[in-house]
């Protein structure tokens, strides 16, 4: 039978006279090598920052059930992550605590022997080299799960214009600043207050220079919006709102003016790096916050976006691996140098 391709075509004299293209940007794709010579974007392990939630105790791995791969740790556990993750050329870590005891006032994140502060020290003696971020924020501290100090009734400085239960700055000002000295004397490399609480840089940074502490970095959420794809992390760091929700302090996702107001105040009070959070569905604020600042930029690819992959992943709906690549080079395209991610691990793997 006669096919397609051993057909004599039949030009009629048409395609004597077609224009032959002369850009063929196809040329540069012609094989792995010369499309890997060309690549405009890099994606590395040393570009990647693992999450680690740590809790109370000894041996302890704790599978969190809407983020499939990740898990609550012990300090011992988490020095033994934080190993194999050096072994596979991450640099950083970024802490978020389980408390064994919940307050009004998230007390035990300024308590020097809080699980953090004993993550910290854990993770430093197993690798010194490493990079540890402490997430400075009281959501997962706090009894109503809400990232400071509430409006009450029972409080002296109560304001009834504001309404009970609404976030009171200014006093967890004083708390950030407090617990953010407690993580840097216990070996934190960087602060990182993710309450997009007002005044929340200017303050950590005082509070850090008074105690001889001016080395330490702040690596700000300076556009941290009020997101749904923040779901799975509430079961990872038990830390639901009891009430409401935390767009009072948050941000509108429909806002992007005012993202680069808040990033420019965070330049203007002395953060070293900036962040916004969440990544993918924010990549043209990550542009816009890249265009307008020279400072290093993360972004966080947060536990949404990594669970909603992995549900579909399992169902055998799409390949994860491509799937994450993509999407993590996907946030390097649009200006981050750095990226928090729960793949981090894994994608380290998976670049060789």
């Amino acid at each position: 039978m006669e096919t397609l391709s051993s057909r004599t075509p039949v030009t009629n004299g048409i395609t004597n006279h077609l224009p032959t293209p002369v850009q063929r940007p196809r040329r540069l794709r012609i094989s792995p090598a010369l499309r890997d010579l060309v690549r405009e974007t890099r994606l590395t392990p040393a570009q990647l920052i693992a999450p680690i939630f740590v809790r109370h105790g000894r041996d302890l791995r704790v599978a969190i059930r809407s983020m499939p791969g990740q898990y609550q740790m012990s300090p011992d556990q988490a020095a033994r992550e934080a190993r194999e993750l050096a072994e596979r050329g991450i640099r950083a870590v970024l802490l978020f605590g389980i408390p064994a005891h919940k307050d009004a006032c998230g007390s035990e994140n300024a308590d020097p022997d809080g699980i953090v502060p004993q993550a910290i020290r854990a993770i430093k003696d197993a690798v010194p080299g490493m990079v540890v971020i402490s997430d400075m924020c009281f959501c997962e501290y706090t009894d109503h799960g809400h990232c400071g100090v509430l409006n009450s009734p029972d409080r002296s400085d109560f304001q009834p214009q504001l309404g009970e239960g609404y976030l009171l700055n200014d006093p967890t000002l004083a708390l950030l600043a407090e617990a953010s000295v407690v993580h840097a004397r216990a070996g934190a490399d960087i602060i990182a207050p993710s309450g997009m609480i007002d005044g929340m840089v200017a303050t950590i940074r005082a509070a850090l220079d008074s105690a001889g502490l001016s080395h330490t970095s702040i690596m700000s959420y300076a556009a941290k919006y009020a997101s749904g794809f923040y779901g799975p992390f509430r079961d990872a760091a038990e830390s639901p709102p009891q009430f409401g929700d935390r767009s009072q302090y948050q941000m509108d996702p429909a806002n992007a003016r005012e993202a680069l107001r808040e990033v420019d105040l965070d330049v203007a009070e002395g953060a070293d790096i900036l962040m916004v959070k969440p990544a993918l569905a924010y990549l043209d604020i990550i542009r816009q916050v890249r265009d307008r600042h020279t400072l290093p930029l993360a972004a966080y690819q947060v536990s949404g976006e990594y669970s909603m992959v992995k549900a579909a992943a399992l169902q055998g709906w799409l390949d994860e691996q491509r799937i994450a690549l993509e999407t993590l080079t996907a946030i390097r395209r649009a200006g981050a140098d750095m990226i928090i991610t729960y793949w981090a691990k894994e994608a380290a793997e998976w670049l060789g």
